[in-house]
């Protein structure tokens, strides 16, 4: 997978448009990511990504890093060997492309605003 574009609100991954949050999971984009605490990120909001086990999981926090990432959630990702990188998005995009092309086995789950 490959990050085309973000701009606030919209995210363009391997040519498509998206405009709701989303999380990326090996070949598969899952739009329409819900959190249960809009600008909490939870184990709970996760459940994909941990059965998924990825190496890394790139957090795009949003434009102005508004999300925030608990420490139980960081806590969970780590008993599942889930290394976390919470960035804004800007950044997470960039981070997220570097590890795909390096063949590392990496997912992001992305906040498209704030």
């Amino acid at each position: 997978m490959h990050i085309d574009s973000y701009q606030f609100g919209k995210i363009v991954i391997d040519g498509v448009d998206y405009s709701s949050d989303c999380l990326i999971l090996g070949d598969t984009v899952q739009s329409n990511w819900w959190r249960k605490q809009g600008h909490s990120l939870s184990a709970e909001d996760l459940p994909t990504v941990l059965a998924a086990r990825p190496s890394v999981l790139v957090v795009g926090c949003g434009a102005s890093a508004l999300m925030k990432v608990s420490e139980e959630t960081r806590q969970a990702l780590q008993e599942h060997n889930i290394q976390t990188e919470a960035l804004d998005t800007h950044k997470a995009v960039e981070r997220f492309n570097e590890l795909s092309q390096k063949g590392v086995n990496v997912a992001a789950a992305l906040h498209l605003t704030c």
